[in-house]
């Protein structure tokens, strides 16, 4: 590793300037036996709440290591209030999708369980170690939450009114992403993708029938589920988010 090359890690707890930081096992092992840094070494770390900091290894032990925060050297900002609502699918693909939002700036995350979803069980606990990871290595300075997975039905019947849901409708009838995103206010959002295979009829029945939600055709092509969720959120981003300078920041 280049020395001029920081490494950068999430802290589980409030950081400010001065103070220690224990890094966790894991953590612990890619500094020491992985990266191999030593003492007065310096790495950048996070906390997802007041900022990024560069920190200084002041301590070894056979199994744990400690940080010094040295200072501050990013003020706190958050990513657009945009959610992602997802049908889980094959676990690479799956692992594809969370890594690629979070690099895109989701502020939530939510599994939506379809008809046609493939995935059986979701594990949450593993999405948040993946978002954490991905934010790690994109710079990012807040985390997006993960949120229980619901069946898609449940999900409407508790939605928030006041956020439009805008679904990709992959059989052309929505209007097309770049009008209607053109149209969206800079209130929160957020993006439905639906399985492989799409959304039932009785499904695109209940998303066409919700005053809250607005559907987005994508083309004239079929694009695979995580295909679909990177293209939108891209899509979101460059025309109503944090890609456009100097606007809804």
């Amino acid at each position: 590793m280049k020395k001029n090359i920081k490494p950068r890690l999430f802290a589980k707890q409030l950081l400010q300037e001065g103070i220690l930081w224990q890094p966790d096992d894991a953590q612990t092992h890619y500094l020491l036996n992985v990266l191999r840094l030593r003492l007065e070494d310096e790495i950048k770390v996070f906390d997802g709440q007041s900022g990024e900091y560069i920190g200084q290894i002041c301590d070894i032990g056979k199994k744990s290591c400690s940080i010094k925060i040295l200072q501050k050297i990013r003020e706190m900002s958050h990513c657009p209030d945009v959610w992602l609502l997802f049908a889980p699918v094959k676990k690479d693909k799956t692992d594809f999708i969370i890594a690629g939002a979070t690099e895109l700036g989701v502020a939530k995350i939510l599994p939506v369980m379809t008809e046609r979803t493939i995935a059986e069980r979701v594990k949450k606990e593993r999405f948040e170690a993946q978002v954490i990871e991905a934010a790690e290595q994109c710079r990012r300075l807040d985390i997006p939450q993960i949120l229980e997975p619901q069946p898609i039905k449940k999900l409407l019947q508790s939605w928030p009114q006041e956020r439009i849901l805008y679904f990709m409708d992959e059989t052309g009838n929505g209007g097309d992403i770049q009008t209607v995103f053109q149209k969206a206010t800079s209130a929160g959002a957020a993006v439905l993708v639906g399985p492989e295979g799409g959304f039932s009829e009785a499904e695109l029945q209940l998303l066409r029938s919700a005053s809250f939600a607005k559907g987005v055709s994508m083309g004239k092509r079929i694009l695979r589920a995580e295909t679909a969720v990177l293209s939108a959120l891209a899509c979101w981003q460059a025309i109503c988010g944090d890609w456009i300078e100097g606007e809804r920041k």
